[in-house]
């Protein structure tokens, strides 16, 4: 259903459905044109992101350093205590690629200053010294202390983007913004987001096509919640099978029947329809309720524009 790309005598680093190929040149160019247009009409020069270790993370800094220059992008690793050692490891290559500003911010003792010390491991429930959340937040789920620290790592970058005086850029894509694989005001939150609409396959053909490092490329996507946690491990999931389906459902607009004609499996699609329903709260800004006769962001409408243009 798929044919492996780049092209390449070994073993290629991964698959890419043919319908998702893009041209990379253009995508490039107008990705740093969107980049710049979005530092410019807000009045900033610069821009601050977390680093992750990962392809999401690492491609937007190169499309980043690119399009206003490596000296003007900071980048931030915010590591857990049970973060693995090799996504820090890929983040140092990545920026040692790129001579970008830097910065280490442990947020292991903002995660356990809530939920306590709890479990040999850091993560599960157990015994321990209750935090600030008290007894119920020392017992917490993975998921739930995962959620915290997403929001802690986007508290930490909107502090560093005042003493670095540069807007957060957002690093997800468009397969986990479809499917709700995003921490509302955690991960999601971001001044702009230059891979929004590129699906995960995507991102690793604009990857390669960029020198993002190879080790990068190749690793199996992972949030890094947990000790040997993985995307598609834990969603239950392959990446280039989900990006298919999104896009016949969602660029190209096919029915149920239509995609399950194209070889999908019903359960698969009827599955993937409930995450991207059950998902639009979080692509959507929070709604207000109409009172008065011009409300924002309901009928008070306007592009953002360049600091101090006049407003009707």
């Amino acid at each position: 259903m798929s044919d492996l790309a780049p092209p390449a005598e070994s073993e290629p680093m991964f698959e890419l459905p043919l319908e998702l190929a893009i041209d990379t040149n253009v995508a490039r160019r107008l990705i740093a044109e969107f980049i710049r247009g979005q530092l410019r009409q807000a009045g900033f020069e610069r821009a601050v992101l977390g680093l992750s270790g990962g392809i999401d993370s690492a491609l937007v800094a190169f499309l980043v350093a690119e399009a206003i220059g490596a000296d003007k992008l900071l980048c931030v690793m915010m590591p857990y205590k049970t973060s693995s050692p090799a996504s820090q490891g890929d983040a140092e290559a990545v920026v040692a690629v790129l001579g970008c500003a830097v910065e280490l911010v442990e947020i292991t003792a903002m995660v356990d200053g809530y939920f306590g010390a709890s479990g040999p491991d850091g993560v599960t429930a157990g015994a321990g010294t209750p935090g600030a959340g008290g007894a119920d937040a020392l017992a917490a789920s993975a998921l739930r202390r995962g959620n915290f620290m997403a929001r802690m790592r986007m508290a930490t970058l909107y502090d560093r983007s005042v003493s670095w005086r540069g807007l957060v850029v957002g690093t997800g894509n468009k397969t986990e913004s479809l499917i709700g694989y995003t921490t509302l005001f955690g991960d999601s939150a971001c001044a702009f987001n230059p891979i929004g609409d590129l699906y995960k396959s995507q991102v690793r053909q604009l990857s390669a096509a960029m020198g993002v490092p190879e080790v990068v490329i190749r690793k199996a996507p992972s949030a890094d919640l947990w000790p040997g946690q993985t995307d598609e491990a834990e969603a239950g999931f392959s990446y280039p099978v989900l990006d298919r389906l999104l896009y016949w459902r969602i660029d190209r607009r096919r029915s149920v029947n239509e995609v399950v004609a194209l070889g999908f499996d019903r359960v698969l699609v009827e599955r993937v329809d409930r995450m991207v329903a059950g998902a639009e709260f979080k692509r959507q800004v929070p709604p207000i309720a109409k009172i008065g006769p011009r409300t924002a962001g309901v009928d008070y409408l306007y592009p953002r524009r360049r600091p101090g243009s006049s407003r009707a």
